[in-house]
């Protein structure tokens, strides 16, 4: 049984976000979190909230049957780019620089082996 979290949307580049689903994918709960924990990334808060999610909805899936955590790993991770916003920035001699401000679409799907 399988259940999949989506966090769209989220304000940090897919690049950035890709680094870290790299390292999550295949792995379990317990090693996902240590990860997690020790990265000093933004994406990594990200990440955490949509992998606590996901369980949930296993969880919400299994119902009495109950869930065991230690079973649980990351099948699926990816970081997906979204919309881009364009911004502008104000320089010399009355010019405009233009700013990206790029989104992503965090998708991260949970199993029991």
């Amino acid at each position: 049984m399988e259940a999949k979290s989506v966090w769209k949307f989220a304000r940090v580049t897919p690049r950035k976000a890709r680094v870290l689903a790299n390292e999550l994918r295949g792995k379990g709960l317990e090693k996902a979190n240590e990860i997690m924990q020790m990265v000093p990334r933004k994406s990594s808060r990200m990440w955490q909230k949509v992998i606590d999610a996901a369980v949930a909805n296993l969880e919400q899936l299994k119902g009495s049957e109950g869930l065991d955590r230690d079973l649980v790993y990351v099948k699926e991770i990816r970081a997906d780019g979204g919309p881009t916003w364009k911004r502008w920035l104000p320089r010399a001699q009355g010019r405009a620089y233009r700013v990206t401000k790029r989104t992503s679409h965090l998708t991260v799907t949970v199993a029991e082996r």
